[in-house]
């Protein structure tokens, strides 16, 4: 929630190290990407709620009674034919055959997805029986799956795959003990059509991101080993202004404080730090509240360093009545009212490291006298709210440092100084630097290391270690240099000699770990897992499974939560929701902040505990504070503390779909939208995303026949009669009509802004009908094999880091099939991904 600028001293231009290394390094990725062009623990895990099917998916064995063809000819011919080809599709004869789909399996793929939406045929038309639609699917899918098990396609990701800002955040977090925010320092990554950031296709490297990478490498390496920097420089973060201030904002702050923000920090060296606070004020640039005393405390790590009066008797004389007064009289107190924080800064010495800074305000415990007036928001304080409201903080500001006392003994220095020269001659000081740069390199390339590769770092290490006159300076240098090595930077996967065009082969220990290790951490495989690539059992499958065991129960698998469920289901776009006042006068960013924090919380818990993946849609807990809490009607839930509840109403708040951020995130500032919803449900939830809307779509009529009030349902019933629309809204609308209990902030309503009784039924396109949420949730429990299909189509492209084809259903629907008999736990789907051809094997270049 805290956004954040610095500007500080840079590196002196002309040192001949790094004018080497950026020669060297350029052409070394030249190198590496003409590669291409040349070739949580696992706590005991509960019961399950619920039984395996009865009658699980048809396997690839099984034969399933029906006559693909003349379910063809009855019921799709007419329109998916050679000479009216509807949508592009011919299912004649003579164009596909039915009797051996894998021939033609690209576009019985096809077929079966819309067969399992019960998508096709079109309302209106002839349609067949439930049945029939499951023995038709199962019957291609069976075929389809049997061609697939005896001949592998495992498709094919790109040669080289540029490590994203996440995973380059992470590995830099796990080589060097350094958990830096690198968003300032690098380029941003473009998101895939699959919806994430981590696809090879879209993660090249330009000579622009490559100083990018050579700046922050040096940025990064400095921090790590404790070098001071050139001069102080100073890094500001602003607080949001629709972060409400009048509540403990977080378990950073202490017990009895009220707004501020709390800033993680590292300190580069021991020294002398100001830090400086800078207050809001309203438009007319008075400072708010400052007609009554405030007490600011400055605390790191907890520790109280200042505490500060802003406000009342603060500039030595009787606060006067109100701001119209000062502006009358006072000239003084004008001028205070105006700047009153000019001055408001600490100055304290601090020890090197990872810190937490936290600006916040002692609480009141009392209330003003009066009538209690309601908390105003998205309109114009008053002069006299204004003046006799609570001080909040608009910025905090870092500086420093002054007066250097020395590196600090930091966990990024315990990481790296693994050993100290015994003396300063020069060979103790090469054989300690050896020792230092083999250890790291070997888990930064990812693979063991090579005497070439210690050499080249040993030349930067001699060259820090003259230019920078001491041993850490020569290790900073060949950290430096490391942290730019393609072999660092880049994961590539290079065709093994001989391999036949577009061949299917097998992909070494070295890759497979790597693979692992991005998908499960998204960071850089550790010791064991290095351990097991060099003694050649990584891909036993017994070795494998245990890997996989372990490091899923590492607190790095948190990844999992972070970066792919939150790019999952968009939740990145919380940061865009906004709530008009008028609708929603009580939206701010703390309950957008409760929104991400419920979600998140909840999904871990679910990976932890190892919980089946139905629990997504069917848990009856969830993790609430207070401002969350309110929000949604529990009684008895106090502080900003977030914390597990059983939910009053299941049926109510059951599950994901009842959680308010994907609500909101899924809504407009005024209102809520099926059609958004609906989309966001067929994306992330249905596995059926829906084509992009035509370019020249018309906009949703604001109001209803005769320009009268009407429900968003009876807009969009006028919309749907453009024949543009109607197609594609059949599909989108009726998921989303079944949350429409919930307003555009995810809190449950009866009825809609204009007063009318929410609808919240809707006719599904297999002609089902369903009643708001808990038919909608009941419907896609009753065969529990197609959302666990949808989570792991999800996480095999995020594993693999390519969008999926239509060779891999095969893979997806094998995952499935085996993990039923688990109950679909995290676990059986992952081990599925990691054991199938799809992430072991790779296909050669074509040409």
């Amino acid at each position: 929630m805290v956004r954040r600028h610095s500007c500080g001293p840079r590196r002196p231009a002309g040192l001949t190290a790094a004018a080497v290394l950026l020669s060297v390094v350029g052409a070394m990725v030249l190198a590496g990407l003409a590669v291409e062009a040349s070739s949580a623990r696992l706590e005991p895990r509960p019961e399950p709620r619920r039984p395996v099917p009865a009658q699980a998916p048809a396997t690839a064995t099984e034969a399933v009674s029906v006559a693909p063809r003349a379910v063809l000819d009855r019921y799709c011919i007419t329109c998916h034919n050679d000479r009216l080809r509807t949508g592009g599709l011919s299912l004649d004869e003579a164009s596909v055959d039915a009797a051996d789909p894998s021939r033609h399996a690209d576009v019985w793929e096809k077929v079966i997805a819309k067969l399992r939406t019960g998508a096709m045929p079109p309302p209106g038309r002839p349609r067949p029986d439930g049945a029939t639609y499951d023995a038709m699917a199962s019957r291609l899918e069976a075929d389809i799956d049997r061609a697939a098990a005896a001949n592998p396609d495992p498709g094919r990701t790109s040669t080289v795959h540029r490590l994203n800002r996440t995973e380059y955040r992470n590995a830099i977090r796990d080589l060097l003990a350094l958990d830096l925010d690198v968003e300032p320092l690098l380029p941003g990554d473009e998101t895939s059509d699959t919806g994430f950031d981590n696809n090879a296709d879209v993660l090249s490297i330009s000579t622009a991101q490559l100083e990018r990478y050579l700046s922050a490498a040096r940025t990064i390496t400095r921090l790590a080993t404790g070098l001071p920097p050139t001069g102080p420089g100073f890094e500001t973060f602003d607080v949001p202004l629709l972060l409400l201030q009048d509540e403990r904002q977080s378990e950073a702050m202490p017990l009895g404080s009220r707004g501020g923000v709390a800033v993680p920090y590292h300190f580069p060296v021991d020294g002398d730090y100001l830090i400086k606070i800078e207050l809001r004020s309203n438009w007319q640039d008075y400072i708010l509240g400052m007609g009554n005393a405030h007490l600011l405390d400055v605390r790191i790590d907890g520790e109280l360093v200042e505490r500060l009066t802003v406000g009342g008797d603060a500039p030595g004389r009787p606060a006067p009545v109100t701001f119209t007064i000062a502006e009358r009289g006072d000239p003084e107190w004008e001028a205070y009212l105006q700047s009153a924080d000019e001055r408001l800064e600490v100055r304290a010495p601090v020890e090197a490291g990872p810190r937490t800074v936290s600006v916040s305000f002692v609480r009141n415990v009392w209330e003003p006298e009066g009538i209690l007036k309601p908390r105003q928001a998205g309109e114009v304080l008053s002069n006299d709210e204004v003046y006799n409201g609570n001080a909040a903080v608009s910025a905090v500001a870092i500086g420093g440092p002054y007066a250097v006392t020395g590196p600090g003994d930091t966990p990024s220095r315990q990481a790296i100084f693994t050993c100290r020269p015994e003396t300063a001659a020069p060979a103790d000081e090469r054989a300690c630097a050896a020792e230092i740069v083999s250890r790291l390199a070997r888990r930064a390339y990812r693979r063991p290391v090579t005497p070439g590769d210690v050499d080249i770092l040993l030349g930067f290490f001699d060259s820090g270690r003259e230019d920078g006159g001491s041993f850490d300076a020569g290790i900073q240098l060949a950290l430096e240099r490391m942290l730019v090595d393609p072999d660092f930077l880049l994961r590539i996967e290079r065709d093994p000699a001989g391999a036949a065009a577009g061949a299917p082969y097998r992909l070494s220990d070295v890759e497979v770990a790597s693979r692992l290790s991005f998908f499960l951490w998204g960071s850089i495989p550790d010791d064991p897992l290095l351990d097991a690539v060099e003694q050649g059992t990584l891909t036993e499958p017994a070795v494998l499974e245990a890997q996989v065991r372990r490091m899923l129960a590492d607190p790095r698998a948190r990844s999992l939560v972070d970066d792919f469920a939150v790019q999952w289901l968009h939740l990145r776009n919380l940061e865009d929701v906004t709530g008009d006042p008028v609708p929603f006068p009580d939206f701010d960013d703390n309950l957008v902040e409760a929104f991400r924090q419920e979600t998140t919380l909840f999904l871990a818990s679910t990976l932890r505990e190892d919980r089946s993946v139905l629990d997504v849609l069917d848990a009856d807990y969830s993790y609430v504070n207070e401002r969350l809490a309110r929000h949604y009607g529990i009684p008895g839930i106090y502080g900003s503390r977030f914390r597990r509840v059983a939910l009053p109403d299941r049926e109510q708040r059951g599950g994901l779909l009842g959680h308010g951020g994907l609500l909101a995130l899924t809504s407009y500032p005024t209102r809520t939208s099926p059609v958004l919803r609906g989309k966001w449900l067929l994306d992330t939830i249905l596995g059926a995303p829906p084509p992009s809307p035509p370019a020249d779509v018309p906009a949703l009529p604001e109001r209803g026949e005769g320009a009268r009030t009407a429900t968003v349902r009876e807009r969009l019933e006028r919309h749907r009669q453009a024949p543009a629309c109607a197609t594609c809204h059949a599909s989108i609308d009726p998921p989303g009509f079944a949350l429409e209990q919930y307003d555009g902030l995810g809190a449950w309503r009866t009825a809609d802004e204009f007063g009318n009784p929410i609808d919240a039924t809707a006719t599904m396109p297999d002609g089902r009908t369903v009643a708001g949420m808990a038919g909608l949730r009941a419907l896609l429990l009753e065969r529990p094999e197609r959302f666990a299909g949808t989570v792991t189509e999800k996480l095999l492209s995020y594993a693999l880091g390519r969008g999926l084809e239509h060779v891999d259903r095969p893979t997806v629907r094998a995952v499935v099939r085996d993990a039923a008999a688990d109950d679909y736990r995290w676990s059986a789907l992952i081990a599925g991904i990691v054991k199938s051809p799809a992430f072991l094997m790779r296909n050669a270049a074509a040409e």
